[in-house]
């Protein structure tokens, strides 16, 4: 007599995309090392000094020393400058994530990230997107003090947080030049130098404290084509009012085009240094 046995069937295992599970590793893994990024913010609270310090002292020695001056009222240039120090402000917050970076590189942190089976990129993506609450808190500490002495939105709070979503958005991009900086340059120090020379003529080099028409020619060329200037416009019309078809259109075309540009060089450099 013989006996015959029959394996059962068994389904066919379906395995999900090997693309979209390494898009889905890629998001999980920054997003953990983002949150590492926040813990070592919270545990060192004075690394937010800059970001709540700042923001009062520039809107301090401007107002009350060139208010008066520029427009003839404190108060109107208070409403004419709060925007544009917001963009100011936020930028010169995202010179942190280089420089953050560049310490964890020379501490050997990263080497602990390269041996994790994790995407290479996620270590850069998690400094960047862990750094996003510097930016919050520097505009609630902005707005918070220029509501104690007299400012007020134009528009209506929609708008207002249109320009804070607008301006953390392009910060979010020019973050990626810091992380550049962070991966090629040998120290914190050279990091930061580097990085308020390339934002101070772009920051400065605006109308962020005077009307374009006041200034000389050449330099009305240069805010012409300036991003940040195109940013700070789009502020200034979503809270006090004005134009802002044109400025905000610009300025997210220029946030999409430096993350085009600076993210995978930034990828780029920190896997040859790997």
């Amino acid at each position: 007599m013989t006996t015959t046995t029959r394996a059962a069937a068994t389904p066919p295992r379906t395995r999900a995309p090997r693309g979209a599970a390494r898009r889905f590793g890629l998001a999980r893994h920054s997003l953990a090392l983002a949150g590492r990024s926040l813990i070592k913010t919270l545990r060192t609270p004075e690394q937010l000094l800059d970001v709540t310090l700042q923001p009062i002292i520039f809107v301090l020695i401007f107002v009350y020393l060139l208010g008066g001056a520029i427009s003839g009222s404190q108060h109107a240039y208070l409403e004419f400058l709060l925007p544009a120090i917001m963009v100011q402000t936020v930028l010169f917050a995202s010179i942190a994530t280089g420089v953050s970076l560049n310490t964890d590189v020379e501490k050997g942190v990263f080497d602990r990230f390269r041996s994790l089976p994790i995407a290479r990129s996620a270590p850069l993506v998690g400094s960047v997107v862990g750094d996003l609450v510097r930016f919050v808190v520097s505009i609630v500490v902005l707005f918070a003090f220029g509501y104690a002495i007299g400012f007020r939105i134009g528009t209506d709070p929609l708008s207002t947080l249109a320009a804070c979503l607008l301006t953390i958005a392009f910060a979010f991009a020019v973050s990626w030049i810091g992380v550049l900086l962070g991966v090629v340059m040998r120290s914190p120090g050279a990091v930061q130098g580097t990085a308020f020379l390339v934002l101070f003529p772009l920051t400065f080099g605006t109308n962020m404290m005077v009307p374009t028409d006041t200034l000389p020619g050449w330099l009305q060329w240069w805010v012409g084509i300036n991003p940040v200037a195109d940013v700070m416009e789009a502020a200034r019309g979503l809270i006090i009012g004005g134009p802002v078809a044109g400025p905000v259109t610009r300025s997210l075309l220029w946030t999409v085009a430096i993350i085009a540009v600076f993210a995978p060089l930034a990828v780029r450099a920190y896997r040859r240094r790997a």
